[in-house]
This record gives structure tokens, sequence and C-alpha cells, in this order.
């Protein structure tokens, strides 16, 4: 079997389960054109699962509080969704030489089932990021500064590569199919070849104008080292990771003492400690019998960001052995490390108190700690605690800022654009984005001038010396003029070799027609 015939077989059992030939299949065009947008579509969902792969630690948390179990639950979407969309590009591939050897194309049933139940879970995954974490949306716009010159030398490949069914479809088609091929292949030609002019990435910037490595806050300590809120957490991250503040969320026991703890809803304690008892807030349990629970055995045995591997046994062994701290305790730590505290202050509505404010103050003051190392964030009651102590005042949104004449901004990463960050930079506002764990998404707030930012992986982002790329934007045009004229050049060389291999077929058949013409006249006579 030559090379060939072989390609024929292959490509049509993989996509048709046909062996042989199958001159009556219809819809040919149709089928090829589902696979392509169901292919695209796959490809998109794929993307948006990796650019929000930064906050999977967020949608694992809500999801272990609808469904009461640990679980990886964005690594199974992100599993089934990088599975669907290979097998979406190997179907178009075998569709793609199918058309390239002149073969007919059938989908068959299982195809046509697997694409429907695809298409159907990645509606579903769609419609859940709109209801349920819309927030996420914001992210791919935003992920697109820092991925779309890379993305737009693979779509100039694509490109070439289609160009050779486009143009083979284009010399097949009769004249009024030709002048749409023609139209439609130039327009999108012309936009992806000419996408850079709308292209604006803070990393196309030479090196001498980059601002400094943005300080990191420890999210809840280092979570990927350490089961979160735990001293051993702020610990690691203070004397591994360097990090200038610890981030973390502070409640009230039911004998007025502050502890550390994110989950206040109905899962309080739940995720994070081996409470058995209901309990909806801090509130009412006392500060002893809340240092009664073990707060880091779920770490070691659920290993939430697979990192359990990186620690030694004794740090294992500490790590199971962790209690639920109180906020002295991390103020205390934070003067010996010299490090500023950050924090939310969380009580459930139902269990509100008015004076956890008062409290909270008061342990700070008795501390001794130098009030300058705290950021205070709650907003209720800030304006006595601002006339009440020297602590630096930072706020959740930028009108309150403004309102107050405030110099620091603590947002979500996706809430200002590149442009917004550098402006608040130059009027010396000092901008802090939460929660950024990805190198990608750190290297772009870096090339913007973000201030500092809270992590998870202060670990990762640590080693980081420089963004993980930049490129000066006259070395970024070039390379962009040269690859389009590459590109058009390859595409027309693709074109007269098609045309001159068509011309050559239909001269050939002609001969023979003239052949067969001449020996059946020949016998006649």
């Amino acid at each position: 079997m030559t090379s060939d015939s072989w390609c024929r077989v292959c490509s049509r059992g993989f996509f048709s389960c046909h062996w042989k030939s199958n001159s009556e299949a219809k819809c040919s065009c149709c089928w090829c054109s589902v696979v392509s947008v169901v292919t695209l579509l796959s490809l998109f969902w794929m993307y948006i699962c990796l650019v929000v792969y930064n906050d999977q630690y967020d949608f694992n948390s809500e999801a272990f509080i609808k469904l009461h179990k640990h679980l990886n639950y964005f690594m199974v979407l992100m599993t089934i969704s990088a599975v669907f969309a290979c097998y979406c590009v190997l179907l178009l591939l075998f569709a793609l030489v199918q058309v390239a050897l002149g073969e007919k194309l059938h989908l068959h049933w299982l195809h046509r089932i697997f694409i429907c139940l695809g298409v159907i879970f990645i509606a579903l995954g769609i419609t859940g990021i709109i209801r349920c974490w819309k927030d996420e949306w914001q992210i791919v716009p935003f992920s697109l500064q820092y991925t779309a010159p890379f993305l737009q030398f693979g779509a100039v490949g694509a490109l070439i590569l289609l160009s050779w069914f486009v143009f083979q479809a284009f010399l097949k088609a009769k004249e009024g199919s030709k002048f749409l091929i023609a139209v439609v292949f130039l327009v999108v030609s012309a936009f992806i070849l000419l996408c850079p002019l709308l292209i604006h990435s803070p990393c196309l910037i030479n090196v001498k104008d980059l601002k400094a490595k943005p300080d990191l806050f420890g999210h809840r300590g280092a979570p990927m080292l350490a089961p979160e809120n735990t001293l051993m957490s702020f610990e690691r991250s203070a004397t591994e990771c360097n990090v200038k503040a610890f981030e973390t969320d502070v409640q009230l026991s039911k004998d007025r003492i502050p502890f550390l703890m994110h989950d206040h809803k109905s899962e309080f304690l739940k995720r994070t400690t081996n409470i058995t008892k209901n309990v909806s807030c801090g509130n009412q349990l006392t500060f002893d019998e809340l240092k009664t629970l073990n707060a880091g055995g779920w770490f070691v045995e659920k290993d939430p960001f697979y990192t359990v591997h990186l620690l030694t046994e004794k740090q294992k062994n500490d790590a199971k052995m962790q209690a639920i701290p109180s906020l002295q305790e991390l103020l205390e730590l934070a003067k010996q490390h010299n490090t500023k505290v950050i924090f939310d202050l969380y009580h459930p509505e139902h269990c509100h108190d008015i004076n956890d404010t008062v409290d909270t103050v008061t342990t700070i003051l008795r501390s001794g700690i130098d009030q300058k190392l705290i950021y205070w964030l709650p907003p209720k009651n800030r304006g006595n605690v601002k006339n009440a102590t020297d602590f630096i005042q930072i706020y959740g949104n930028e009108s309150e800022m403004f309102q107050e004449n405030g110099s620091h901004l603590n947002v979500k990463y996706s809430q200002l654009t590149i442009d917004k960050i550098r402006k608040l930079q130059e009027d010396n506002i000092k901008v802090n984005l939460y929660v950024v764990n990805e190198r990608w998404l750190f290297s772009l707030l870096w090339c913007a001038g973000a201030s500092s930012v809270t992590t998870n992986s202060c670990q990762v982002l640590n080693e980081m010396k420089n963004p993980d790329w930049t490129m000066a934007p006259y070395v970024y045009t070039m390379i962009w003029i040269l690859v389009d004229v590459g590109s058009i050049l390859t595409m027309i060389g693709l074109f007269v070799y098609q045309w001159k291999t068509n011309d050559s077929r239909h001269r050939t058949g002609r001969t023979n027609v003239l052949l067969c013409t001449e020996q059946e006249s020949t016998s006649l006579v």
C-alpha cells in the first residue's frame, strides 16, 4: 500500500469509520464546517480554562461549599476540556486530509454524539461562569494583552496551512463560488496580518522603562507550602518567600479574641479543620475550643495544590499539628520579621457584633506592633479607626479612596485596566492586586507597574528575576513585518503551485480525451 493510499484509509477510517471509499456520502462541506466550528469553540473554551486556572483555588473552595467534598474540581474540568479539544483537533486534521485527497466526508454517528456532548459541556461551563463566576470573564480580554502577540503569530501559521485547502477549493469551484471564497479569504487574511495594529501589550516595553518588581503579599501565608492561615504558613512565607505583608482574615470568638479564619459562610470551619458539629460562626465557640481543632491535617491529606510532595517528613508532621492561631500570635510573628499585616474582618450577618472593630483594634494596639505595619482594610468604622490610630488605610474601591484622600488601593487584578494601573502609579497611588498566582499574570502586572500583588504561590513568584517576556516595540514591529511578508510570499507560492498543478491536470485530461477519440476513429476506419 502506497503512502497516499495509507493516508486515505487512515483518515477515512477515523473520520467516518468506513475503510472503503463512500461515494454516496452527502453534506461533505457541511460536516467539515461543523467540525471546524466546534474545534474553534473547544480551543476557545480551553483558552478560558487556562487563563482562569489562576483562580482555580477559589473555584474549588466554592465547589466544596456546594458539594461538601474535597476534590480538585477545576482539574477535572480542565482534563475533560483538554481531551475534547484534542479530539476535535484530530477530527479536523483527518477531515482536512480527506479534503486534500479528494475524499467524500461522512461523519460517523459516534463522532456526532461526542461532538454534541462536548458542545453541551462547553455550553454548561460558559453558562456556569456567567451565572456564578461573572468576574472571571474579565480575565479573558485582560489575558490577551499578554498572549495576543503570540496568538497572532500562531494565527499566521494556521492561515498558511489552511491556505492550501482554500486554494484547492478555489480552483475547483465555479465562478460565483470563487468570488465568495476569495473575498472571505482576503478579509480573514487581512484581519490576521494587520491585527498587531490593535495589540497594545504592556510587555512591549524597553527594559530600561520597566518598573521595579512588585512586592509580594502572602495570601493566608504560603498556602502552597503549609495549611492556610496557620503560623507555619505565615512563617514560611516570610522566611522562604520574602513577602512584604501577611494577608489574612480575622473573626472573633465567643470570648472576644480575634482569630484567623477565612471561611465564614455555611461551611465555617469544615473545609480547613476537623470539626464535626455544625457551627455557623466564630462567636459560638471560645478561643480555647477553637484551639483544640486541628487546622493542618486536611492540607496533608487532601493536598489542595499538589505540593505536599515538596515538603520534608518533618514539615508534613508540623503541618498536621497546626492549630487555629489568634491575631495576637500573627502580630508577634509580624513584629519578629518586620512584616506588614493586611486583613479582612469577617462576621456573618446573623452573627454580627458591632464591637468587632473595637476588639480587633484593641488587640492590635496591645500587641505593641508598629502601627505603620498595619494595613487597615475593613471599611466599617474606618473613620473612627483612622482618627484613633496611625494604621495605613487601604481601600477596596477607588471612589472611597479618592473621597478619603487615600493613597493605597487593594482590588482584584481584573477590576483595573493596564492604563488605569499606570495612571494610579503616576499619581503615587500604591496599587495591590489580588489574587495573582500564575507567572504570566504576574509578568503582565509587573510590566504594567503594579506596586504589589497578593499571591498563593509566593515561592514561585519570588524566584522570578524578570517578567517572562518583554520586547522593545521596534523589535516587535520588525518581527511582525517580516512574518507578514514571509507568510504572504509563502501563500503566493502555494497558490502558484496549486494553479500550475491544476492546469497541468486539465491539460493531461484533455490530451487523454483526444488520444481516446483518435483511437476510436482509427478503429472505426
